[in-house]
């Protein structure tokens, strides 16, 4: 059961808050939110250890920070320094060791896998390092099982995702498998894929870590657009500093803690041509 902002809302319902951006879809799980959450993104001293018999190894130690609605951040570290274990926790694909991230608000450790799923089908876009695309769809078959699968009624909005196509420019790409597309067309399609649901916050790992410069160039900017035209939260796991370069705060991470913490003054525009 979900309140509106002026009714009572009894013990156990979800209260739905209007806020500005991109308005997430009605996600009414049993767990009570009593006030608009300060963040979008909120990690708590994150520990996240992987066992091997009786050896112990942390890929992440006590991290804590969050971001606010609307950020762009990029996460940079090395192989190994445990950036991209941390974007598995903060995606709710693995299962934090101690410690907890909240997502809007909802504590992803207080959900089963059923709630967890829903969560990031409605509230996440995943973009990652190698794609992901289902080899036996098209371009398009990948971008529609997105939104079929995000548990959104309302028909797939045609003018959106021509007008997402446009910018990634691939229009003409779209009835073909992904074999029969570059890496850096199937990067685009996957962005598209990850934006078609209007996701409140897109996670991208490595994004560009497959990629020549000038299909680079061309996800960043997408990335960049995402955030600053279409208001989502954008979080950027990524070795490359300049990558980094493009968002407002870098946090920059080793063995498996966070070393710095810097707000990007003037991040770098990205104009890409493809």
């Amino acid at each position: 059961m979900a309140c509106g902002r002026s009714a009572a809302c009894p013990e156990g319902a979800v209260k739905v808050v209007e806020r500005a951006g991109p308005k997430p879809r009605p996600f009414t799980i049993n767990h009570v939110q009593t006030d608009p959450p300060k963040a979008i993104i909120q990690a708590e001293n994150l520990t996240k250890v992987y066992r091997s018999g009786r050896i112990e190894v942390p890929a992440v130690r006590g991290v804590s920070f969050s971001v606010q609605r609307g950020e762009f951040i990029a996460i940079v570290g090395p192989s190994g320094s445990g950036k991209s274990t941390l974007f598995y926790l903060l995606g709710g694909l693995t299962h934090a060791t101690s410690g907890r991230v909240v997502i809007d608000g909802i504590d992803f450790g207080s959900l089963n896998d059923a709630e967890r799923t829903r969560l990031r089908k409605q509230r996440i876009g995943f973009v990652f390092q190698r794609f992901n695309l289902l080899p036996t769809l098209t371009a398009m078959g990948n971008i529609e099982i997105a939104h079929a699968i995000s548990g959104n009624n309302q028909p797939l909005d045609h003018k959106y995702l021509d007008h997402l196509c446009e910018l990634l420019s691939i229009q003409g790409r779209l009835d073909h498998r992904p074999s029969e597309l570059s890496g850096g067309e199937q990067q685009r399609v996957a962005i598209a894929r990850a934006l078609i649901t209007r996701p409140a916050i897109i996670l991208a790992d490595e994004p560009t870590g497959n990629l020549d410069t000038k299909n680079s160039d061309a996800v960043l900017s997408m990335l960049q657009r995402s955030n600053k035209e279409l208001g989502q939260t954008v979080l950027m796991i990524t070795h490359n500093l300049e990558a980094a370069a493009i968002a407002d705060r870098i946090l920059q991470v080793r063995d498996g803690q966070i070393v710095s913490d810097t707000i990007n003054s003037q991040p770098v525009p990205v104009i890409a041509s493809v």
